[in-house]
């Protein structure tokens, strides 16, 4: 009689209904986990990202357990030798699992033998994706966005967007305000015996231990879910793109590391959403630009990712080549106040919303040219809610224009005066957001021009960036910013800015 079939869930699957899960009881397969010490040393993870992940593997393992499964939760130094071990003890001859989040962990799924079955965490799977991309001349997010609401029903009212618009874009972009008000607090969970068993074994890592800030439990998530959607979602849209150095994530929901490791599904977030409006607990503009993120940019990234790979990996269309400043590593402190909240925010939560992410971090390190694959790897250790087909389309892409706009339409660089006018960090600060040359000059004016001037011809086919480089040209003090901006680069470099 042939042996039960062992189901192997990843650290990224952790759901009762994943699709290798999803039709199976406690007496018809053995459920295999393995936690891998390889894994855990490869980077220099954030305290809290590893022990997130690690954490909430443990806290699964322990439900099944409960809810009848027999399951081997089992330390290796690697996947592949924890998989092999499992299957001399128990003697298995066959082993499920769905397909990996990664496009390395599907390959060497495959190379091992173990059936895969299709990825159902997102409301498109990529080769539904690749089937939409297939004939469009250009990918646009807007497209595709528009294509979910229509074929997922989400936001219609019969054949039209609510409200009669698919975009409220102009409505959330509100500048920080000024009046002190409170933020929509969160539960902080308090950790356990598993947290801290996992805690005690996790290799050093860096930043702030955990503090009770990410759910590990579907039962913690729904919480952080239900919390968002009573107490955050209505004043989420307006200040979604602000930036406050007295607050960490103002209205924003977060729940990817929920959503990405699996404790929630997209669908049933989306489902929350769109009936808080319907029941005229929350602005349609608020709702609709969350709904656009969940649905439309995080489904869109997934997609990209599993369209472009393996190649995409590797591009570096700018040439950079410069380090990651020490100022994101917490390596070294920093002068300039946004990058310094930023970076403290990463350091104690593992964590910035996704305007700091771009326009703080991204901005910085597109103008200083900081190389891709570096800071795609800083910012997949850093975040509890990274993975590799979360950060390589949304650093290399959208960030550092290292895919030579196959992402993005242009470069998102910006001097200092969109930082001034969406946070509060300006004022306080020595440098001087309108100066590019001098020594109170703004670090991200001065290294804007010198971005421009450095890729100038590189850049001068794209028609969005006429404007920006016309105004190059009639830059008098041109020879002086260059000069500055490698003093600014030495200083970066150093830690010393």
């Amino acid at each position: 009689m042939a042996s039960r079939p062992t189901v192997w869930v990843l650290g990224d699957q952790l759901h009762r209904h994943v699709a290798s899960l999803a039709e199976r009881g406690p007496g018809d397969c053995r459920v295999l986990f393995v936690e891998s010490t390889a894994k855990l040393r490869s980077k220099r993870w954030h305290r809290q990202r590893s022990h997130l992940v690690v954490s909430a593997m443990a806290h699964f393992a322990d439900e099944l357990r409960d809810e009848g499964f027999e399951v081997d939760y089992r330390p290796a130094d690697t996947l592949t030798d924890g998989l092999q071990r499992h299957v001399e003890q128990h003697a298995v001859d066959r082993v499920i699992a769905m397909e990996p989040m990664s496009w390395t962990g599907r390959r060497r799924l495959r190379e091992l033998d173990v059936e895969v079955v299709p990825n159902n965490q997102f409301l498109c799977h990529y080769d539904a994706f690749g089937e939409w991309a297939a004939d469009r001349a250009e990918l646009r997010m807007e497209d595709f966005y528009r294509w979910q609401r229509r074929r997922l029903d989400v936001l219609m009212d019969g054949h039209e967007p609510a409200g009669g618009r698919w975009n409220f874009d102009h409505d959330n972009r509100e500048r920080p305000p000024t009046d002190g008000r409170d933020w929509p607090p969160m539960t902080r969970f308090l950790l356990d015996d598993t947290d801290r068993a996992v805690l005690a074994r996790l290799p050093e890592g860096w930043g702030a231990d955990p503090d009770g800030w990410w759910p590990v439990t579907r039962g913690q998530a729904l919480t952080r879910l239900d919390e968002f959607i009573r107490g955050g979602l209505d004043r989420f849209g307006p200040h979604e793109d602000a930036m406050l150095a007295s607050e960490w994530k103002l209205a924003h929901s977060a729940l990817s590391s929920s959503l990405n490791l699996g404790l929630l599904r997209p669908a049933e977030v989306i489902e929350a959403a769109e009936s808080a409006y319907r029941r005229g607990e929350a602005r349609l503009n608020s709702v609709e630009g969350f709904v656009r993120q969940v649905m439309g940019w995080r489904e869109y990234v997934w997609g990209l990712y599993w369209l472009w790979m393996p190649d995409y990996r590797t591009h570096n269309h700018l040439g950079a080549t410069r380090p990651v400043p020490p100022a994101f590593t917490g390596e070294a402190t920093t002068e300039m106040r946004c990058v310094a909240s930023v970076a403290h925010h990463v350091h104690e939560r593992g964590y910035a919303h996704h305007i700091e992410r771009l326009m703080v971090l991204g901005n910085l390190a597109l103008t200083a040219g900081v190389d891709p694959r570096a800071m795609t790897d800083w910012m997949w250790a850093s975040f509890v809610d990274g993975a590799e087909w979360v950060m390589l389309p949304n650093v290399l892409g959208m960030a550092l224009y290292a895919d030579g706009g196959r992402m993005a339409t242009k470069p998102y660089a910006s001097g200092g005066a969109y930082i001034n006018r969406m946070s509060d960090h300006c004022s306080s600060c020595r440098f001087d957001p309108r100066r590019r040359v001098g020594a109170d000059a703004c670090p991200f004016t001065t290294l804007y021009w010198d971005f421009l001037a450095r890729n100038q011809v590189g850049l001068s086919a794209n028609h969005r960036m006429a404007r920006p480089l016309g105004g190059l040209r009639r830059l008098g003090d041109l020879p002086d910013v260059r000069e500055r901006a490698r003093e600014v680069l030495e200083a970066l470099d150093a830690g010393q800015l």
